[in-house]
């Protein structure tokens, strides 16, 4: 059986093949009544256009690149999930490449990926979003990217959450539960999410006119080992908290593992709280208090931002989305 082709479908929607192709590729100016047809006519043939077709009219590659350097898996699956549900809606693919953005031959290996892949843009994730060296390169060669939570958001495009203000809103709901000798574990001081949320967990703490206390303060790398590492140090200590706030998921869950350990329960003897609202957040037992940061629909806008851009069909800009409070079984009244 013979490959169906846009000529086929053109015949079958009473159309031309320009108004086919401008159908497919979601342009604007074409009638309802005809969209409908074309696209019936599209489902009836079960046609599928060559992306090499397409490159070859277009002088695209209609793929989008996601940068990645970061340990948790829960977020970057998330992140991937968003960018490829916007891809999917412009008939986009999206290749994913974890990288090390402190390697030194970083900018060069990203350069390389474009080389060999030639995608339309890039969609960069932190702490990629802040490499000054390779931001300067891809403005220097004119390619399209949008950053998820830049550290320096101004002149970019893509999608930014108010971290810090949620920060401070988790410590504010465990102070409310009579918590205050409250713990944060530190986000990887690379990514702006680490910094924010630390300048989140102080300005609770000074609303709250709590005294910060150094040792309560431990560093974590946004990875549920160093989450393990840090609560063992916490629970260590003569007089430990009775709160931990961790910059992320990951940690949070590594700490409820280094509670269970240590024989201290959750929320019993002490309250865990997270950031992120990752799937790991109700798979974990007990399920955990956490800041919902839409992970997914910040991938699908940002990409939606870059997709603007790329095809110039509107202002692409840097968007911001809400957060919400998930209050769960980890957390309770101190003890």
């Amino acid at each position: 059986m013979s490959r169906v082709t846009i000529n086929d479908v053109a015949r079958a929607s009473n159309t031309s093949k320009k108004t086919v192709s401008r159908v497919l590729n979601n342009e604007p100016n074409v009638r309802d009544s005809v969209r409908e047809r074309v696209l019936a006519a599209v489902a009836e043939l079960n046609y599928r256009p060559l992306t090499s077709a397409r490159s070859l009219a277009t002088n695209r590659s209609f793929m989008i690149g996601l940068l990645y350097d970061n340990l948790s898996p829960s977020y970057i699956m998330e992140v991937q999930a968003g960018v490829l549900e916007a891809c999917e809606a412009r008939q986009y693919s999206m290749i994913v490449q974890p990288l090390v953005s402190t390697a030194p031959d970083f900018v060069e290996r990203v350069e390389g990926i474009l080389s060999r892949h030639r995608p339309d843009g890039l969609i960069l994730t932190p702490p990629i979003t802040d490499h000054a060296k390779l931001l300067n390169h891809l403005r220097n060669s004119d390619l399209p990217f949008a950053s998820i939570a830049p550290r320096q958001p101004k002149g970019c495009i893509g999608v930014m959450l108010r971290e810090r203000e949620a920060a401070a809103a988790m410590v504010e709901h465990l102070v409310s539960l009579g918590h205050h000798r409250i713990a944060h574990i530190i986000g990887d001081p690379k990514h702006g999410a680490g910094i924010w949320r630390l300048a989140g967990y102080r300005d609770g703490m000074k609303r709250a006119g709590l005294k910060e206390n150094p040792a309560y303060m431990v560093q974590g790398r946004f990875s549920f080992e160093s989450g393990v590492a840090a609560a063992r140090r916490l629970l260590a200590l003569k007089n430990r908290p009775t709160a931990i706030f961790a910059a992320d998921d990951d940690m949070a869950v590594g700490a409820i593992w280094a509670a269970a350990e240590a024989g201290v329960s959750i929320p019993g003897e002490m309250s865990i709280c997270g950031f992120d609202d990752t799937n790991i957040a109700t798979q974990v037992w007990p399920p955990l208090t956490t800041v919902h940061q839409p992970v997914r629909e910040m991938g699908k806008r940002a990409t939606e931002e870059l997709l603007l851009r790329v095809l110039g069909k509107g202002e692409a800009s840097m968007v911001e989305v809400g957060y919400e409070m998930r209050m769960r079984a980890s957390t309770a009244p101190a003890p």
